[in-house]
């Protein structure tokens, strides 16, 4: 059995953090060791989660882009640990860790892009140090993965060639979302005949809540039974003095993250999912899966993991958004069974981990 340690920034929930939680509540056993390597230096929500695994140890140590001793001690720990494999899911940013690991003399060094694009302001400098990076990750990882195509296809376009390369969609244990009829409306204080339309992401220009609430003020100024439910880490926080300004908290309801997403998702009619970048989304992956019938952006990530699904558009049609949603609300919707069986399929948790879990092997 190997011991494998994982790279992340922090263990906040978001998509990195819930699908290798996911992966090792399914897979830690077949390692010796674990440890999960928080570069950020600081506690997340999903600590305990993690902890509860077999095997698993969390380390929070800094390591900043620039800091030369940093990833000496880096290198130093990864020598006296002697790791059989390790894995940075940081992207471009991993090539100095997988750096450090090659001179530690780790044999698999495994680096998983998790976002199908760039996600930071450009400036000459940042792009420089990105590219070098980037071909640092490249020369030093033994394994290249990622949860779409088209993170490849944005940054090793003229590689994909290379046999390291390989594309691993993401994986849901979709027992986890069976709840039956079970719902929040109660708890929310919404009528249980009324439409409600509902987003599950952090509080990230890259969610798009700012077309998310122009659409909401439109729905929500010609029809009076319509409501919007929208939970991640800083939504309340982010969105709640503008929801006032716009005169529609009395329809909307806002939540910080929460624990009880299947029940969450089961509250709405549809799901409303306009990013403007995406990995690929685990959030729009639990709502297939319950066979919620949604309204989504067009971008490549989307469109590769909903396949031929319609009512897609760009990021910025906040009128293609409204007369899409308010379509499905005048002609009625019902759980999309269709929909369902095909994503509990292509996500199956087992297959789609299994594949991984062959990459440390």
């Amino acid at each position: 059995m190997k011991k494998v340690i994982f790279f992340v920034t922090g263990l906040n929930s978001g998509g990195i953090e819930n699908y290798l939680l996911r992966f090792l509540q399914y897979k830690a056993t077949f390692f010796s060791e674990i440890v999960i390597y928080c570069k950020g230096g600081m506690e997340g929500q999903l600590d305990e989660d993690f902890l509860i695994i077999p095997n698993v140890k969390i380390l929070r140590n800094e390591i900043s882009f620039f800091n030369p001793f940093h990833y000496i001690k880096l290198k130093s720990y990864l020598e006296k640990q002697k790791f059989d494999a390790m894995c940075d899911f940081t992207g471009n940013f991993a090539g100095l860790i997988l750096l450090c690991g090659k001179k530690a003399g780790i044999n698999k060094r495994i680096v998983f892009y998790r976002s199908s694009s760039d996600r930071f302001s450009k400036t000459l400098f940042k792009t420089k140090y990105n590219n070098f990076v980037k071909k640092l990750t490249y020369e030093n990882a033994t394994n290249i993965l990622s949860n779409s195509r088209a993170a490849f296809d944005f940054f090793y376009k003229k590689n994909q060639h290379d046999k390291r390369f390989q594309v691993i969609y993401n994986g849901i244990d979709a027992a986890n979302f069976n709840v039956g009829n079970h719902n929040l409306r109660q708890a929310f204080n919404i009528p249980e005949n009324a439409f409600v339309i509902g987003h599950t992401g952090r509080f990230n220009p890259a969610k798009n809540h700012d077309v998310i609430l122009m659409v909401a003020v439109r729905l929500l100024s010609k029809y009076p039974d319509i409501y919007f439910i929208l939970c991640g880490n800083g939504v309340r926080n982010g969105l709640e003095n503008k929801i006032k300004e716009l005169d529609i908290d009395d329809k909307t309801r806002l939540f910080e993250n929460r624990n009880d997403i299947p029940l969450f998702l089961n509250t709405m009619d549809i799901y409303f999912f306009p990013s403007i970048t995406e990995g690929q989304p685990n959030a729009l992956i639990e709502a297939m899966i319950m066979g919620i019938p949604f309204v989504a952006s067009d971008i490549p990530p989307i469109k590769e993991t909903v396949e031929d699904y319609p009512n897609l558009y760009n990021p910025l049609d906040i009128e293609g958004f409204t007369d899409a949603l308010e379509s499905l609300y005048l002609n009625g919707v019902q759980k999309d069974i269709n929909l369902q069986k095909k994503a509990i399929s292509r996500f199956n948790y087992k297959e789609r981990f299994d594949e991984f879990y062959n990459n440390f092997l």
